[in-house]
């Protein structure tokens, strides 16, 4: 099994993309920054995404849960996973407990955002489950990224809008 691996860090607020209007518009958007974490791990051969995630930031602990997802799903194969590099993911703690699974951790070199599978369906989940959108509540605001991540590329079962 070959994943791809990356964090998103979801930011509520306004994602207007292009907006032209002869009178101005106000755009509601909510108060504060919160932040919702994705750490997820593709794989480009099913298309499909398993995650971890939190509201409150992704550490070498969050790597190892999902290190644990991968090696449940996957019990006695051989486990490659790409990865950028990340402070978090080069910790001992993180590199011993993936041998302990059978997970090699490959590292991409530095700068190379390109060979990076899943920065594009980041870009995918801004695009379809952020852009010109308003949640009144967080909740709400992540159970709409959860539910972009896993429909995947079936975004057409996402509502229009959200209010």
């Amino acid at each position: 099994m070959l994943y791809s691996r990356d964090a998103a860090h979801f930011v509520t607020g306004s994602f207007l993309c292009y907006l032209w209007s002869k009178a101005r518009i106000c755009v509601r958007t909510p108060s504060g920054r919160k932040r919702y974490n994705v750490l997820g791990t593709f794989d480009p051969i099913s298309l499909s995404m398993i995650c971890v995630t939190n509201t409150i930031s992704i550490n070498s602990l969050s790597v190892c849960d999902l290190l644990w997802e991968i090696g449940l799903l996957h019990p006695g194969r051989k486990i490659k996973i790409v990865l950028d590099n990340a402070a978090y993911q080069h910790g001992l703690f993180v590199q011993k407990f993936a041998r302990e699974l059978g997970i090699e951790l490959v590292f991409r070199p530095r700068y190379s955002p390109n060979l990076n599978l899943i920065e594009r369906y980041r870009k995918f989940v801004t695009k379809k489950c952020l852009y010109n959108r308003f949640d009144e509540r967080f909740d709400l605001f992540c159970a709409a990224i959860d539910e972009c991540v896993r429909h995947g590329g079936k975004h057409s079962t996402l509502p229009n809008s959200r209010h």
